[in-house]
């Protein structure tokens, strides 16, 4: 765990505001989409723009920390 940890270190080290804010595009896109609380007529056309938003900010953010996790780690002193 400890090393996943170590990971999302490094991961957030590089990253800039621009990656920040996606990250929490991304996050309130799945809480939107888990949590619609709306009458059942509205609830699908919300999911989707939950489920497109998600889809949208997660790629690009798996793809940056898994480059992080790939990168030969050496452990600092």
């Amino acid at each position: 765990m400890n090393c996943l940890f170590d990971a999302a270190d490094r991961y957030l080290k590089k990253c800039d505001w621009k990656d920040l804010a996606l990250l929490k595009f991304c996050l309130f896109a799945m809480g939107l989409f888990i949590g619609t609380q709306v009458p059942e007529k509205e609830k699908k056309p919300v999911q989707a723009v939950g489920l497109a938003v998600f889809a949208a900010t997660y790629v690009p953010l798996m793809a940056n920390f898994f480059s992080v996790l790939a990168e030969k780690h050496q452990p600092e002193a």
